[in-house]
């Protein structure tokens, strides 16, 4: 206990420690804080699905119907036919053949990939060998799919951020074994995209599976909005894709879609699916609402990348360094966690909220305030914000 009370004070003297704001009411794209209103420059909501009028119908209708929670593992008595219909309703739209649903993103990746990966000693099938079995991740996956890896008893390794020689050199050096690659579609601190269809062709060549954690791409790439396999044309061609509910679709929870035989076999092995409640059936009432907006209403997602292509060139135009970013996520860097600390003080006293990034969501000396827009931001809220971030770069001399 007083390491943990020293480990907290020390923290905090050094700036690797910030309160926690205290958020009273969220009126997408501001936010009530200690009652004031803040424009909201860091959400994962980008279609502003979580308090659009159907969504919220829809889940309350549900309310009214089925009561706030299943209480129970789908595997007793939790199995109600809307989550039923809402795996069925995300096959669709990822144009997959079956999915599975959990309570939340990372429980699906620390769940789904020992369950892929990790040898079942039933049914009279042979043992799998889990020393010859090998996961392959990307240096900046996010960390649910880092905890899954370890929770795994098989082998892992790390290939550089986005370099495919060397991922194409592990693949090598372990033709013999049984892979699988993990990636993120968008990483979510840099906002850089995987290149997928090389990561494919390299799993084709080198017989290795392939897991995409699109989680901040689905809703929002994608002529249709189906996330990166759709974006590079590869749909079809990737064994698995994870995703979340909680981002662009408003809501809460994970899924993972794939072959039939493997997702229904993955209802008997994962372990989060089995031993939880699932998500509560207003929120799949509310998902199935907001995939028919996101499917019927493509203007959303117009308006979300005219909302990205003003924050990023204004940014851009002042002298910010983005990194890599493609996408919404628009990591400005810092470096420096005090200068960084400083920099989200000086636009949360000037009504934008955007908290600072540090360790251990990135590397040490890499902080950055990440910023995201959502579809809901007006040009002149922009305009706005891109004014306190042009004051705050000059005050703190990044610009």
């Amino acid at each position: 206990m007083e390491y943990l009370i020293n480990l907290y004070n020390a923290a905090k003297k050094i700036g690797f420690y910030d309160e926690i704001r205290h958020i009273t009411d969220v009126p997408y794209p501001e936010m009530v804080i200690d009652g004031k209103r803040f424009l909201c420059f860091c959400s994962n909501n980008y279609l502003g699905l979580s308090i659009h009028p159907e969504v919220k119908k829809a889940a309350m209708q549900a309310v009214e119907r089925y009561g706030i929670g299943t209480c129970e593992s789908r595997w007793i008595a939790g199995n109600l036919v809307i989550l039923e219909d809402l795996e069925a309703a995300i096959a669709d739209f990822k144009l997959a053949p079956a999915s599975i649903i959990f309570l939340s993103g990372f429980m699906a990746n620390i769940g789904i990939i020992p369950a892929i990966m990790d040898s079942f000693e039933h049914f009279g099938l042979p043992t799998i060998n889990n020393e010859n079995n090998l996961i392959i991740k990307d240096y900046l996956c996010h960390i649910s799919l880092i905890e899954g890896s370890r929770l795994s008893v098989s082998n892992t390794k790390t290939y550089k951020h986005n370099d495919m020689n060397h991922l194409e050199m592990i693949l090598k050096r372990t033709k013999d074994k049984r892979k699988m690659i993990l990636t993120d579609g968008i990483f979510s601190m840099d906002g850089d995209l995987a290149p997928l269809p090389e990561i494919i062709s390299l799993a084709e060549k080198y017989n290795a599976m392939v897991l995409v954690d699109d989680a901040h791409a689905t809703g929002v790439i994608g002529k249709n909005g189906r996330g990166t396999p759709e974006h590079f044309n590869v749909e079809g061609k990737v064994d698995f894709v994870m995703g979340t509910l909680s981002k662009a679709l408003g809501g809460l929870g994970g899924f993972l879609t794939g072959p039939k035989e493997a997702i229904e076999m993955l209802r008997i092995k994962t372990v989060p699916y089995i031993f939880s409640s699932s998500i509560p059936p207003e929120q799949a009432a509310g998902i199935l609402a907001a995939l028919k907006i996101v499917k019927e209403q493509p203007e959303l997602r117009d308006n979300l990348w005219r909302n990205i292509n003003h924050f990023r060139e204004g940014l851009l135009g002042m002298g910010f360094n983005l990194l890599n970013s493609e996408t919404q996520i628009m990591p400005v860097f810092i470096g420096d966690e005090k200068k960084c600390a400083k920099a989200a003080k000086i636009l949360y006293e000037k009504g934008i909220f955007t908290p600072h990034i540090i360790w251990p969501a990135v590397p040490i000396g890499k902080a950055r305030i990440r910023c995201s827009v959502i579809a809901t931001h007006t040009p002149l809220q922009i305009d706005r914000a891109l004014e306190a971030f042009r004051e705050m770069g000059k005050e703190i001399g990044i610009i």
